[in-house]
């Protein structure tokens, strides 16, 4: 008996070594030697020349315990959430036919601007329209009336410009663009109004063709060289439009996806294309995901939750904890923001410093609640913020004057390239928080081991503080009204 416990004895003393000999990995995780680093600033700043400018180069000094006094932006990047899938814009109708309009110099300049890691900020994700939406020259449609078994089916308009912008803008990126596509509705003749316009529901009879019809469209995009990433079941559902829309409650969304959508994305050799559920504003999208989510038959078929920001326009009114909720109850599923624009075009305020600060507040708070990926709207529109068929002229990070063949960068390029061009695809958000409520802060590391640290100030204070991990800060000046990226190697 005793040689039998003194063996046991032998044998969990070995197994409790051999166990421990298996941790170092993960231990030198938690242990990020950050006192050899050095951290690189690059900064936008108003009533400056700084666009995404390298202003300086930090060194970390211990700093043991800050005080209260002292503004710290803390970084732990051992505290690990989401994983990053890209950053980037639509290219939609609008944005095609501008670019097609500009001279082959400009638009060189244009794909290197968005699209190069290098010269540009590094866009890695892009959207576009299943047919038309509001930012197209006008309404059309890929099948002819009554054609349910889509026979007619042609995407023969997108090849005049929007499927060339396509192809340059993934060749400009290094051959790899993660695209999802949207549909604004279905072909009139599919719906309760019997037009493109004015919401209108899908009529019961025409679901398994419109399901069809996500299908043709993927299956022919990627013959034709285009891979297709993802779909969103549809664009903002319960907004009645005067523009391309159709509307679906949250259950008829549910039942949709369940009946039809998934299993037809299944049964099509498809079902590794992500599925985007509710494609709308923040403010109900808790209320989508649970009707829908809460429904297992349904939730198989769902990779994530898209989400817009036009629900309001007051900085505390954007209801991230929505989105921090939706992304809590749902952890297996991912947060994606689909699309967010300033609108009400004004060419007067095209230097509005506002415009870039939105996004940078919008962003950091989004990936802060869980998002896994960014995408604005059109990336570039003319010096009327169209084209647009029904007059809903926006703002877009670029603006060409077709005229004059002339790039116009609006601040919100800058801001949004401070995100883009540092966070790569696969980097993982790391916990970072700040001490006052006038540094807003997001913290990721990339897969090379660069950790990525964006801090923005909205105030009119020049504000001094310290970038603090592990015991050894690195201190710095945040200019008013700036966003910089601080990036730790």
């Amino acid at each position: 008996m005793k040689q039998n416990l003194s063996i046991l004895l032998i044998l969990a003393t070995a197994f409790s070594v051999s166990a421990q000999k298996k941790k170092p990995a993960k231990a030198a995780v938690r242990n990020y030697q950050v006192e050899t680093k050095k951290v690189t600033v690059y900064t936008t700043a108003e009533k400056s020349d700084y666009r995404i400018s390298k202003t300086e180069t930090l060194n970390f000094v211990e700093n043991r315990q800050p005080f209260e006094t002292e503004p710290c932006i803390f970084v732990d990047p051992t505290v690990k959430y989401q994983t990053l899938v890209g950053i980037g814009g639509a290219l939609t109708d609008a944005s095609a036919e501008t670019f097609a309009k500009l001279s082959k110099k400009n638009q060189q300049e244009l794909l290197e601007a968005y699209y190069s890691k290098e010269k540009g900020i590094g866009y890695s994700l892009a959207r576009t329209n299943i047919a038309s939406c509001d930012f197209s020259s006008g309404s059309y449609s890929y099948v002819q009336e009554n054609d349910k078994d889509l026979k007619t089916f042609s995407v023969a308009h997108d090849e005049q410009f929007k499927i060339p912008l396509i192809k340059q803008a993934t060749a400009a990126a290094g051959g790899k663009l993660t695209l999802f596509v949207s549909p604004w509705s279905p072909p009139a003749w599919m719906k309760d109004n019997n037009s493109l316009i004015m919401g209108g529901h899908l009529l019961p009879q025409y679901r398994q063709s419109w399901a069809n019809h996500y299908v043709k469209f993927i299956k022919t995009y990627e013959q034709m060289g285009i891979p297709v990433w993802g779909l969103s079941v549809q664009n903002e559902p319960m907004a009645k439009q005067i523009w391309e829309s159709c509307i679906y409650t949250a259950e008829e969304e549910r039942d949709f996806i369940k009946n039809f959508l998934g299993p037809t994305l299944q049964k099509s050799g498809l079902a590794s294309k992500k599925l985007i559920a509710w494609d709308h504003n923040r403010d109900q999208i808790f209320q989508r995901a649970s009707t829908i989510l809460n429904d297992k038959d349904a939730a198989k078929y769902v990779w994530g939750i898209g989400f817009h920001w036009y629900e309001t326009w007051t900085g505390s009114g954007m209801q991230f904890g929505n989105l921090r909720q939706t992304h809590e109850a749902y952890p297996d599923k991912a947060l994606i923001f689909t699309e967010g624009c300033q609108e009400k075009y004004n060419v007067n305020k095209l230097d509005d410093w506002t415009l870039g600060e939105r996004y940078g507040y919008s962003m950091i708070n989004d990936f802060n609640a869980g998002t896994a990926a960014w995408t604005d709207w059109n990336i570039l529109l003319d010096e009327k913020g169209g084209p647009n068929h029904v007059g809903n002229f926006c703002f877009a990070p670029v603006h060409a004057d077709t005229k004059k063949d002339k790039l116009i960068y609006t601040n919100a390029y800058y801001y949004m390239g401070h995100f883009s061009k540092f966070i790569r695809p696969g980097a993982k958000r790391v916990g970072a928080a700040s001490s006052r409520d006038k540094l807003q802060s997001t913290a990721f590391l990339n897969t090379d081991g660069k950790l990525v640290v964006v801090v923005m100030n909205q105030s009119d204070e020049k504000l001094k503080y310290s970038l603090w991990i592990k015991e050894h800060a690195a201190t710095t000046t945040s200019l008013p009204h700036s966003i910089t990226t601080l990036v730790v190697e």
